[in-house]
């Protein structure tokens, strides 16, 4: 891994003048060429998002044709390929790689059978701690030190990420400061980077106005140039000198030696579709158009989670089985009041799934991976919800290996164990489950043959007993029941209706879970048809507990802090639940509101103002209003002061209860 001097390729200072003036644009065949013996290359990619796959190609065609390069050492952060041929499986040549540093594997199954053979040295490290370990290569730094991994199988008391037996040097150690225990990863010099954008100008500068993601691709190449490395990037056109705006470039020319011009077919935006706007964020999918998912396992298991969901928070969806639930966030409406966020680097919108799984469309934000693991690591996160595959009596959890089958764990560990609450999703058991269901009941149709929930789980992905140390709350949701975390393991706390404990339940675990009290009936709403009406639980109280009449002080108070107006439907809900309860009174009332991050369309303003009115004359002694949001003071007062109702809003609750206390309300 020693570094390389001088950053020039041999084969350019060998080209004739007609090809120099093309400044570092070289074929793939030329580019592969800069790859020796031995060598660390970086790869970067997220499934199949912005995978160079003309250069890996030619790596492989190369290989094959001459026996060179050999014995790479291969680091990459994200899986990268299409569980088949394309991506890493490119590599995947006993002779050609010698080792590699992965964060998925799964994807690359030709890679992943070498290590299981043991013909190639082999680490499975977490995924956000490889992206940010790129980072602190370009810098120079010696480790990269997080816990991001204790207590799992990469903690170096229980394998220290090692695949097999012929992998021996440790790359991870444990340290302590001011009391607490860290994790201490190893850096290393990176000799090739190869990555991936959309326009190229002859001097190397390079734009990704096309790709649906950025990933870590400046960090690459930062850390090979740093390295004293070599950095190709593959393009699908190329621009003239100076012609990129500066602001689009992602990655610098003093960081490129070459640029490849890549064939069509081998640069699709995904491996799923050639081009979609939608993840480029060129355009907006109009939403009413999405589909509305079917009734099956996933969708129920779906439904159940989306109960965890509270309003103007901050998620995670993995992939696999937490994707269903953008679809039921989008059919119950309440998509705009979370933020949906992917590990690469999406920020809201509606992730997508598949191959295309890391894109988004419509996101408010796509930013570097590195920097959405920061953002991860520091406890940015709400909620994240990731798929079960293996839990046991402890509460751990296996994503990352099931006997010769190696499926590595992918951001599963860095977002798991920072996330502020955990729920996992997945089938009570797999291969050959189907249900379906009738008049509000789950019916198990067919049995899966395998169990999930084990006494041991064969890998540690996610460990309970930290989790347990750390207060943090973990939920384990399927078709038929819910589990929670609790310091004595497994506790069974609800039960799908229509099912029965012990033959449906108890009889296809390999342990009795902990049972303080008998489990409540999941809620029936998720066994029902049509829309749950989710908006209201996802922000704790109901309409009917933000609308309170203290009759002692004959005030009656509105909350509507964090509540949105988006129909006329709930102007309408609004008055009729307000009347409901002065109507019984018979007499007028001082009244409070609370505007705090209160919203409304625009179009609605003067509706709802409209009905305002009509409440202030019907029901109303006096009204003062807050909210400490300058705007809506302004639009609602000027609104109000059209209808002849006092406009000012106050600032504070204080400043609105002081006006009440002195007669300055709002008058009828």
């Amino acid at each position: 891994m020693a570094p390389r001097n001088g950053n020039i390729h041999p084969m350019l200072s060998a080209l004739p003048p007609s090809r120099m003036r093309r400044g570092k644009i070289v074929s793939a065949q030329d580019a592969v060429r800069a790859v020796r013996d031995g060598d660390t290359v970086a790869t970067g990619g997220f499934v199949s998002i912005g995978v160079p796959e003309e250069i890996l190609i030619k790596i492989e065609e190369y290989y094959l044709a001459t026996g060179k390069p050999r014995n790479l050492t291969l680091v990459y952060a994200a899986g990268q390929g299409d569980g088949r041929e394309r991506g890493l499986n490119h590599f995947g040549h006993e002779g050609l790689v010698k080792r590699v540093i992965g964060g998925h594997w799964g994807l690359a199954p030709k890679l992943g059978k070498l290590a299981i053979e043991n013909k190639i040295e082999a680490y499975n490290l977490p995924q956000g701690v490889i992206s940010h370990m790129f980072r602190d290569i370009a810098a120079h730094k010696p480790r990269t030190l997080t816990t991001n991994g204790m207590w799992t199988y990469v903690d170096p008391r229980f394998g220290g990420g090692k695949i097999n037996e012929i992998t021996h040097e440790d790359l991870v150690e444990m340290v302590s400061f001011d009391g607490t225990d860290y994790l201490a990863y190893k850096t290393f010099p990176i000799n090739v980077a190869i990555l991936r954008g959309t326009t190229a100008d002859t001097d190397g500068n390079v734009t990704m106005e096309k790709e649906a993601l950025t990933q870590e691709v400046l960090s690459i190449a930062m850390a090979a140039k740093n390295s004293g490395g070599f950095v190709i990037v593959q393009v699908e056109r190329i621009a003239d000198r100076g012609s990129l705006d500066a602001r689009q470039v992602k990655i610098p020319g003093i960081l490129v030696d070459c640029v490849v011009l890549s064939r069509p077919e081998n640069h699709w935006q995904t491996f799923d579709v050639q081009y979609n706007p939608y993840y480029s964020g060129e355009i907006r999918v109009p939403m009413d158009s999405l589909p509305v998912m079917d009734t099956c396992a996933r969708k129920i298991i779906a439904r159940r989670a989306a109960f965890e969901l509270k309003g103007n928070s901050v998620i995670n969806l993995g992939i696999g089985m937490p994707e269903g639930i953008s679809s039921v966030a989008h059919e119950e409406k309440i998509l705009e009041y979370i933020t949906l966020t992917a590990e690469p680097g999406i920020i809201g919108g509606l992730p997508a799934g598949g191959l295309s799984f890391g894109a988004a469309a419509n996101a408010d934000c796509i930013i570097d991976q590195p920097y959405q693991f920061d953002f991860y690591g520091g406890g940015g996160l709400d909620c994240c919800f990731l798929g079960l595959a293996q839990a046991d009596a402890q509460g751990n959890l296996n994503v990352s290996r099931f006997g010769s089958r190696l499926a590595g764990a992918g951001g599963f560990i860095d977002i798991s164990q920072n996330a502020r609450k955990v729920v996992f999703m997945g089938t009570f058991t797999t291969d050959g489950l189907k249900v379906s269901v009738k008049d509000g009941l789950l019916k198990i149709r067919s049995e899966g043959t395998r169990k999930k929930f084990l006494q041991d789980v064969e890998h540690v992905t996610f460990s309970g007993h930290y989790a347990v140390m750390s207060g943090q709350p973990v939920s384990y949701i399927t078709e038929r029941c819910v589990f929670s975390l609790t310091r004595d393991g497994m506790e069974l706390v609800e039960v799908a209706p229509g099912v029965d404990l012990k033959q449906d339940i108890l009889a296809h675990m390999e342990f009795i879970p902990v049972m303080k009290k008998p489990p409540r009936l999941m809620d029936p709403r998720i066994f029902r048809e049509g829309p749950m009406n989710l908006r209201e639980d996802i922000f704790g109280l109901s309409l009917r507990e933000r609308l309170t009449f203290d009759p002692d002080e004959k005030l009656f108070f509105v909350n509507f802090e964090g509540y949105k107006i988006r129909t006329k439907e709930d102007i309408r809900t609004v008055e009729e639940m307000v009347s409901k309860i002065l109507s019984p009174l018979r007499k007028k009332t001082y009244t409070i509101v609370n505007y705090d991050n209160f919203d409304i369309l625009p179009e609605l303003v003067d509706e709802y103002t409209d009905m305002v009115k009509r409440l202030v004359d019907r029901f109303y002694t006096g009204v003062t209003r807050y909210t400490t949001n300058t705007f809506l003071r302004l639009k609602l007062g000027d609104a109000l002061k059209e209808r002849k109702l006092a406009p000012h809003i106050y600032e504070t609750r204080q400043e609105a209860r002081r006006a009440l206390d002195h007669g300055g309300m709002t008058p009828p």
